[in-house]
């Protein structure tokens, strides 16, 4: 089983990630780690806490000279904005934050003791993990990219393959395929920025060479859909998340929603749309994965919102700290992180093995099948 755990406040001296599962003979490259955690800052809209943080992950186990050993692997990010012992308490909830339903359930009136955990600086943790369950992925040919569709009002409009949007989301500092939107977005954040507001979009991941058979129909929670949507809903700020065309299919006929399917003995069965986005009744089906999460803006506003102070329970505004403006594109990295672990979890187990070797071969005999069938 493949499965992580990661702790870490965000003032505190850093995050901790343990992933158990990976087999043992993986090529493991820190500065490919380390690559997606540069990833993560990234983007037009980010806050002055990315100008801080080096975000550089330190291996404490599970590696011996570049190669997985098959025990689990402890990963370290330090904070160098580490003062949570000097931080002030607070008493004034956010409104769209964790801070109010936290006090409440946790029994506290320092807001503090929530925030701090709830911050999303914990997903870099969750970025660390994935890269290596993207390493994992591609020894099986499967790859994974991201880019954004929407920021606040502006929408792309443009529909390319995945090569192209591979390389123009990398060259975007809001990882836009389309240029001009993407010029229209930064008129949006810079708008926000001087209202002491902020924003939220959509962001698309797109996952390749998944083979068909990945997750089941047979118990609800081995749904590769129902996996994949809890993994991007638990990134801070994502309230909706779209497997395909979902919102949209919902609106049409079945007949103009279903993707047909037909077969040749070149390519086997195919199918020319793919409006389930590579899912059908929680299983794979060998088409590409889409994914699109539905991210609110931040809910620390510089202009803030009214609240109400814990303790004296008079009207105040709520507190402000320091944070983003707009994180879809770095959404868009998270996403393809948790939905890499996803992946990697079914391939690990479909195919088990207690090396990369054994479970090649399990793999390699799985995909003979198939042309067999």
């Amino acid at each position: 089983m493949l499965r992580y755990l990661t702790a870490g406040e965000s003032h505190g001296k850093g995050l901790v990630a343990i992933l158990e599962g990976i087999p043992s003979g993986l090529r493991i490259i820190e500065a490919k780690i380390n690559s997606e955690l540069k990833r993560r800052k990234w983007g037009y809209g980010r806050g002055k806490r990315m100008e801080i943080e080096e975000d550089i992950i330190e291996i404490l186990s599970g590696v011996r000279k570049g190669f997985s050993l098959g025990s689990p692997i402890a990963l370290f990010i330090k904070n160098r904005d580490y003062r949570i012992e000097e931080l002030p308490s607070i008493f004034c909830p956010r409104p769209g934050h964790g801070d109010l339903a936290g006090a409440l359930k946790y029994n506290t009136p320092d807001i503090r003791n929530i925030l701090e955990r709830a911050s999303a600086r914990e997903t870099a943790a969750r970025v660390a993990v994935g890269a290596i369950c993207k390493t994992l992925l591609s020894e099986f040919g499967i790859e994974i990219i991201s880019h954004v569709l929407r920021i606040g009002r502006i929408e792309i409009d443009k529909k390319l393959e995945f090569n192209k949007i591979k390389i123009l989301a990398e060259k975007s500092p809001l990882r836009c395929i389309d240029s001009s939107a993407e010029k229209k977005m930064i008129a949006e954040i810079e708008e926000a920025m001087v209202k002491g507001d902020t924003l939220g979009g959509v962001f698309e991941v797109i996952a390749i060479g998944v083979p068909p058979g990945l997750g089941s129909f047979m118990e609800y929670d081995l749904r590769l859909d129902g996996r994949i949507a809890q993994a991007i809903m638990a990134i801070p700020s994502v309230k909706a998340v779209e497997i395909g065309d979902g919102f949209l299919n919902a609106g049409f006929f079945g007949s103009e929603v279903h993707d047909e399917i037909y077969y040749s003995k070149k390519r086997g069965f195919y199918r020319k749309t793919n409006r389930a986005g590579g899912i059908e009744a929680g299983i794979s089906n060998g088409e590409p994965i889409v994914i699109r999460g539905y991210m609110k803006p931040i809910s620390t506003l510089k202009s803030p919102l009214n609240s109400v102070d814990i303790i004296s329970r008079k009207k105040e505004k709520a507190v402000v700290e320091r944070a983003d403006v707009c994180v879809v594109p770095a959404g868009g990295v998270i996403a393809e992180a948790v939905s890499a672990f996803e992946l990697a979890r079914c391939l690990r187990e479909k195919f088990g093995g207690d090396s990369l070797s054994e479970m090649k071969r399990s793999f390699q005999a799985y995909m003979q099948s198939l042309k067999n069938f």
